[in-house]
């Protein structure tokens, strides 16, 4: 009785610790801010530019805490048509992303590349499942 009693216990304590976690998942899943970047890249440039974007996006994931994502595609029948998918933890994040040195880096190095820029913020449909996606461990 007492190792039913014991498993039950342990059961209700794992359900608390889940339910908790969740929330605290939902809720910074709720301040997330999400934008798309289209971007016309210059063709004379293209392999310059995804060089430089793609050592960007790779330092802004891997140092920056609040860059849940930044995933850079092309068009396959236009290449020169990118497209990214940024993801960051809250507003502030992002702003803090700006200033940094890779950013502002690739933002100089890269502008006679750019011919268009156009910054689509978006809102999810689903963050439910988004969370369980981009889950990324605080530092």
């Amino acid at each position: 009785m007492k190792k039913i009693f014991f498993i039950a216990t342990l059961f209700n304590l794992l359900l608390v610790t889940i339910n908790s976690n969740a929330q605290a998942v939902s809720a910074k899943t709720k301040d997330m801010m999400i934008r798309i970047s289209e971007i016309e890249i210059d063709s004379n440039y293209l392999d310059e530019y995804n060089s430089i974007l793609k050592e960007e996006s790779r330092a802004s994931v891997l140092l920056e805490a609040g860059v849940i994502a930044i995933y850079p595609l092309y068009q396959i029948e236009n290449p020169t048509q990118i497209r990214i998918l940024e993801i960051y933890a809250n507003r502030e994040a992002y702003e803090a992303h700006l200033k940094t040195p890779h950013f502002q880096e690739y933002k100089t190095s890269t502008l006679k590349m750019v011919k268009s820029l156009k910054l689509i913020d978006m809102k999810s449909i689903d963050s439910e499942t988004m969370k369980e996606i981009f889950r990324k461990k605080d530092k």
